[in-house]
């Protein structure tokens, strides 16, 4: 972990990759895509699992490193960030991860992709009935999405039910995270049925005209 934040810090002075500005902001990315690993059978050992919009690889990066058997694909739609991500690979010989350059709408619908992952997560990306339907067309039936929120997601469950429930998506639950002053809300939702072939809509529209 020094290593991939030493490379943050060094590479975002020149790319502008990220809003994180200082070691201690960075810390606490590292600290809050790990959370999730103290409850178990959320961020399973082994198996797929795919960030999508990874940005500067929270998430999924750290997941990766701490979960060398797990097989993580970093999904972002700005190339400098898959530039940075592939450097970060590189340095730490992380055979286990595999970076993508492209938009989540467009991946959701390559047959390589869809339905293939035991996890789909993200990070603070979307609304939650629009990141639904960024992530569970990449999760296969039994796997789960999970989405890192700030404290107000628990407000946007209810509206967001029924979009996951369109696109196969059962149980919705909301777990608390927090690390020292940091609240979180981690949303669930296992993947219980096959998404229907119309989603994820093209690019833009998801985000246009969120699911209802």
């Amino acid at each position: 972990m020094p290593i991939y934040q030493a490379m943050l810090m060094d590479w975002n002075t020149r790319m502008d990759l990220t809003s994180v500005r200082d070691g201690d902001m960075a810390s606490r990315h590292f600290v809050d895509s790990l959370l999730p690993m103290k409850t178990e059978g959320l961020i399973p050992k082994t198996g797929r699992l795919i960030d999508v919009g990874t940005g500067a690889g929270f998430p999924g990066m750290p997941l990766a490193i701490a979960n060398p058997e797990l097989k993580v694909v970093l999904l972002d739609a700005q190339e400098k960030r898959c530039s940075f991500l592939r450097a970060v690979k590189e340095e730490l010989h992380l055979d286990n991860v595999e970076i993508l350059h492209g938009r989540a709408e467009d991946a959701g619908r390559d047959g390589k992709l869809r339905e293939q992952f035991d996890r789909a997560v993200a990070r603070a990306v979307a609304a939650l009935n629009v990141l639904s339907e960024y992530l569970l067309p990449f999760v296969k039936v039994g796997g789960r999405m999970l989405c890192w929120k700030g404290p107000g997601a628990v407000e946007e469950v209810p509206a967001a039910k029924s979009a996951i429930a369109q696109l196969g998506g059962k149980n919705v639950c909301t777990l608390p995270m927090a690390y020292e002053n940091e609240h979180h809300v981690l949303v669930c939702a296992d993947k219980k049925e096959k998404t229907l072939p119309q989603f994820p809509r093209k690019n833009g529209i998801p985000s246009k005209r969120p699911l209802k």
